[in-house]
């Protein structure tokens, strides 16, 4: 009998603290090909929007889509 593959923290990590269709600062980052710190920049520049005012920063995959195709990165 084959066990089930679980998935590892990380991946339960970001999926409990993100909302579906969302991303945390380091994932979008990494989702765009940059760093973190390149993400926060651009959100306090207005470049990118952030989802609420919580404690992480949230970015819906759509908005960093939209950034994506406007900026051609």
């Amino acid at each position: 009998m084959i066990a089930p593959i679980s998935p590892d923290a990380s991946q339960i990590a970001t999926a409990r603290s993100a909302p579906i269709g969302a991303l945390k600062l380091k994932d979008a980052a990494r989702y765009l090909g940059v760093k973190p710190i390149t993400v926060r920049r651009w959100i306090d520049r207005g470049f990118i929007k952030r989802n609420g005012l919580s404690r992480h920063i949230i970015i819906s995959i759509a908005e960093l889509d939209r950034f994506f195709a406007e900026n051609q990165l």
